[in-house]
Formats: C-alpha cells, structure tokens, sequence
C-alpha cells in the first residue's frame, strides 16, 4: 500500500469482519477518526476483539465505504492483520489449555 498520509495526530480506526465459507473478503463494519475511533476502539476491547496497529492500513481502510469488501490491492495486508490474529488465538488457547 502506497498511499501518502499526513501525521496529523488523529486516531482513526477501522473494524473489519469476515466469516470464512460466507465471505468472498473482510468486509468493513466500523470506521472513525478522533473520538469515533476511540469508541471503536474500545468495543473491540470490551468484547475481547484483537486490535491490531497499523496507521497506513487504516488510512487506506478509511477510503472505503461501511458495508464495502476490501478490494483485492488490498488482500495481502489483512491476511497479515489475520494471521496476526489467528496466532494471538492460538497463544490464548494454549494459556488456557486449549488445544
């Protein structure tokens, strides 16, 4: 993703789902900037949500519509995102004796 963005101090967020054999991609369900971006932050924490931090995949996130699939320029970038929390799953169940 190459796409410029401006360190303006803003926090901006996006929430994306995706239920594998129901999904064709990771759909957008939430975005927000300042204190919208807060209160999607803090859901996803109050439901035990992974964040993951990543300022250029969020902005480019925002030029998307709620509702929207990702495009496919986009794909490799929340594979990682997924994968990232495919692995803290992984951690947690082993923690809790879940194999």
């Amino acid at each position: 993703m190459s796409q410029k963005r401006k360190n303006t101090g803003i926090k901006y967020a996006a929430a994306l789902k995706y239920k594998q054999g129901e999904d064709d991609a990771p759909r957008v369900i939430a975005l927000g900037k300042g204190t919208i971006a807060q209160k999607i932050i803090e859901t996803a924490q109050k439901h035990n949500i992974p964040i993951h931090k990543d300022p250029d995949l969020v902005y480019a996130l925002s030029t998307l519509e709620i509702g929207q699939e990702i495009p496919p320029e986009m794909y490799r970038a929340v594979a990682e995102v997924l994968a990232f929390i495919v692995h803290l799953d992984k951690k947690a169940a082993e923690k809790m004796g879940i194999t």
